[in-house]
């Protein structure tokens, strides 16, 4: 992993990481041509204090165990079935994360397409289960891995800068004292936003500057 990741992922409040995230490029190199995208949406998990997360009160499992792990390795988990991806923030034994929840694909879009098998344009990646699957990744085998050094590559420097970046509450947490905390952060007007309305879309700058 390179100094410069590993310093953004462990030297910075999980919050800013997970807007700072937006509009960095998201590859993976697992099939036969690499497929990326744009980061559009993202989900902070707090650790110990956060009730929505999964290492509430310093849980450990061997489920979750990725997430104790130095900030840039990515913790790969199913929910309902389907598989979502974090990438693991903070130094060692300090279990917070960021969700990647959607994209605005870039690279292998036809390939994608094949992989997701979805009719309209927007829903492609437009969800953090959409977005493994969309990518090709099939299993947990990428969990415990390494962000730059396996599979997964994440591209800080040359980013897309979004316009205004909106926070809302996240997406799916329904109880607990940590319900309406403005953790889920997204690109104003991108149309592969999750839970967004097509009025909101700005079809010519996507949202970016």
């Amino acid at each position: 992993m390179h100094n410069d990741v590993l310093k953004f992922l462990t030297q910075n409040p999980t919050e800013e990481i997970a807007k700072q995230l937006l509009g960095c490029e998201l590859s993976f190199y697992g099939n036969s041509e690499v497929v990326s995208g744009y980061i559009v949406e993202t989900e902070a998990y707090l650790g110990d204090k956060d009730t929505a997360a999964h290492s509430y009160k310093h849980r450990k499992s061997n489920a979750n165990k990725s997430l104790f792990k130095q900030g840039g390795h990515l913790y790969v988990h199913t929910m309902r079935g389907l598989i979502l991806m974090n990438i693991v923030c903070q130094e060692e034994g300090i279990p917070q994360g960021v969700l990647l929840r959607a994209i605005e694909p870039n690279k292998g879009i036809d390939l994608m397409h094949k992989n997701r098998h979805c009719k309209d344009f927007n829903e492609l990646t437009n969800g953090p289960a959409k977005l493994t699957q969309a990518f090709g990744i099939k299993d947990l085998s990428l969990d415990g891995s390494k962000v730059n050094d396996d599979l997964i590559n994440l591209n800080i420097k040359d980013k897309k800068i979004p316009k205004e970046i909106v926070s809302s509450a996240r997406i799916g947490v329904s109880k607990g004292s940590w319900e309406k905390k403005p953790l889920r952060f997204y690109v104003q007007g991108n149309p592969y936003v999750s839970k967004t309305k097509k009025s909101s879309w700005n079809m010519n700058s996507l949202g970016w500057n």
